[in-house]
């Protein structure tokens, strides 16, 4: 069993503005490579802010100018603020890392969280993160006026939802009853010791995500918790959740290292 400890940063009014995150989280790295620390996971808010990660494209930026900050993750752009609980498990793994296997187990830990408080949860394929399904595409209801198979979101290289209101808005995914992220994973790896982590919506204002397109997804949205479930919920209330399922999880991991495939003669 490998022990994993939490570090609860701040919240709220004391929320943590994210380069001194980003800065104690590469304190905290440099401490657990040293094996001068145990597996440790920062838990906290953000004012509001967005980050892209290496992946992300001019085209999913905002387009008036917000401020964004570039960092070393995987994955695109995305928002952090009030209402969602961010995560930053800095845990060693066995080298060759199984990056994708980090991700799942991070992804479980939500899903039984999101499990807990009564909203069903689930993987989609070659998306990471932790999703509500939306319902089948000929019962969701049409987009002005005209049937899903004509979405220009997927026929019209050049439409950007940004400029199209509210009825393409990833904040109103809901209401279109499409796929919707629950929570976001973008990870890194260095020296065989893992960075950032995971932004799970539990309450915030979720209009913060129609200035870009989130994690480079156009054909779907965001939610939260208090949307889905219709109360409300609070980062107070998820913490002790979200720490019991990642200590679960990760303490309990049978850690292995990537397997690769060797070329044969």
């Amino acid at each position: 069993m490998n022990e994993l400890r939490f570090v609860r940063l701040g919240f709220g009014e004391d929320a943590v503005e994210y380069q001194e995150a980003w800065d104690e989280q590469r304190r905290v790295h440099a401490a657990r490579f040293a094996d001068e620390i145990p597996d440790t996971c920062l838990l906290l808010e953000h004012p509001p802010v967005y980050t892209a990660g290496r992946r992300t494209d001019p085209s999913e930026r905002p387009l008036d100018g917000t401020p964004v900050v570039d960092v070393d993750r995987g994955g695109k752009i995305t928002w952090h603020g009030p209402g969602q609980l961010v995560g930053y498990p800095i845990q060693k793994l066995p080298r060759p890392v199984d990056v994708v296997a980090h991700v799942r187990r991070l992804e479980e830990a939500l899903i039984r969280t999101a499990a807990d408080f009564g909203l069903a949860t689930t993987r989609v394929e070659g998306r990471s993160g932790v999703w509500v399904l939306g319902d089948p595409v000929e019962q969701r209801p049409k987009l002005g006026g005209l049937a899903l198979d004509f979405d220009p979101r997927l026929t019209d290289e050049e439409f950007d939802p940004r400029l199209n209101g509210p009825e393409y808005a990833p904040s109103n995914a809901g209401q279109r009853r499409e796929d919707r992220k629950l929570a976001a994973i973008g990870i890194r790896v260095a020296k065989g010791v893992t960075m950032h982590g995971f932004a799970l919506n539990v309450n915030p204002d979720n209009t913060w995500f129609d200035k870009i397109v989130p994690c480079g997804i156009r054909d779907a949205g965001v939610t939260s918790l208090s949307y889905e479930l219709g109360r409300e919920i609070t980062i107070a209330d998820v913490l002790p959740v979200v720490e019991k399922h990642l200590k679960d999880i990760l303490e309990n991991a049978d850690l292995a290292p990537r397997e690769i495939e060797r070329a044969t003669a």
